[in-house]
């Protein structure tokens, strides 16, 4: 109930948006895109995604490295699709993306692991590329004179984030499913489900903590890689503010494309982040010093991007959930310690 009101405020949001600015100025400002915009604004998340897959995969285990790169990028568009439309604080496709491996040979100890690791550098990337957004902003804005407010809240908001990071990679270290397990148990908490798989569990960790002690080179250039796909944010913002008419540099790309993550981030618990990430936009570039229309006709067309690679990402779902034989040769059979 709690979700489809959210869902619904989001939705009276943007509506209350589009018409308090008015929808003829918004047709106005969108009407000067032709098909070569629109699709010059998709190029950047194809590249994110490319990049990011490619970020995941290099975390796998080399005994499972025969899934081809364009599977496990179909894998991944597909478990986006889950994170971008549930509110799941971005985690509810991981699991997916771990079931769809298996189908294609990789036991779900190794999936999992691949897929949490990924998870993590991917959040370490994340963090980064906030921080670069927020250095950005101070730069930009700091001549128009930041209140003590806004800077103690952003001090507050990048410590919190470094904070949980760090907590994440420590107790991934310590074992993060047993030390789960462990807590469910002390608090009297019982569950048949986790109990049944306790080897799985612990194998899980050993996997993830050989990770971090053995192929450490490999956990930099996933970050490395994740970071990149970070920065087609910052590239999106610039794209679409260029077609827009607006005048637009790259550190105010990377400061919006930064602190809209962020605000993303923040909203995880609304289906899509419907409404607060579209005021959240149209807010950022009043403070960059865009007008009203450009903010909400900027917010849309990120809209746009989104409902296309929901399409995609469906699509992908239906592809990868074929059986394996049509869908990889190079993939091998499950054994019955995989079922």
């Amino acid at each position: 109930m709690l979700r489809y009101l959210l869902l619904t405020l989001g939705l009276l949001t943007v509506a209350f948006l589009v018409w308090h600015i008015g929808p003829s100025n918004i047709y106005a400002a969108a009407a000067q895109l032709g098909p070569v915009a629109l699709v010059a604004i998709l190029v950047p998340s194809l590249i994110m995604y490319i990049i990011e897959a490619y970020g995941w995969k290099v975390t796998l285990d080399p005994s499972v490295q025969y899934v081809s790169f364009w599977r496990l990028l179909m894998i991944r568009t597909a478990g986006e699709v889950v994170n971008m439309t549930t509110p799941t604080a971005y985690v509810g496709g991981e699991p997916l993306k771990a079931y769809l491996l298996q189908r294609l040979g990789v036991p779900m100890v190794e999936g999992l692991a691949s897929v949490v690791i990924a998870k993590t550098t991917m959040t370490i990337a994340q963090v980064l590329f906030i921080l670069a957004g927020i250095a950005s902003g101070f730069v930009i804005l700091g001549a128009h004179g930041l209140s003590a407010q806004i800077i103690a809240a952003a001090l507050l908001s990048v410590g919190l984030l470094l904070f949980g990071t760090a907590a994440f990679v420590f107790m991934q270290r310590r074992g993060l499913f047993t030390w789960i397990l462990e807590t469910l148990r002390t608090i009297g908490v019982r569950s048949q489900f986790l109990d049944s798989r306790e080897e799985q569990l612990r194998a899980l960790d050993r996997t993830i903590l050989n990770f971090y002690s053995q192929r450490r080179p490999v956990f930099y250039a996933s970050t490395g890689l994740y970071f990149l796909g970070w920065l087609a944010e910052a590239l999106e913002v610039f794209v679409i503010i260029y077609y827009l008419g607006g005048p637009v540099g790259v550190l105010p790309a990377v400061s919006i494309g930064a602190l809209s993550v962020f605000i993303k981030g923040g909203t995880f618990f609304i289906p899509g982040s419907l409404g607060t990430q579209d005021a959240g936009n149209l807010l950022l570039l009043k403070a960059f010093g865009y007008s009203d229309v450009t903010g909400i006709t900027f917010a849309l067309l990120r809209r746009f991007r989104e409902l296309v690679w929901v399409g995609v990402g469906l699509l992908c779902l239906v592809l990868v959930k074929s059986p394996t034989d049509r869908l990889d040769g190079k993939a091998k059979p499950l054994s019955q310690e995989q079922v």
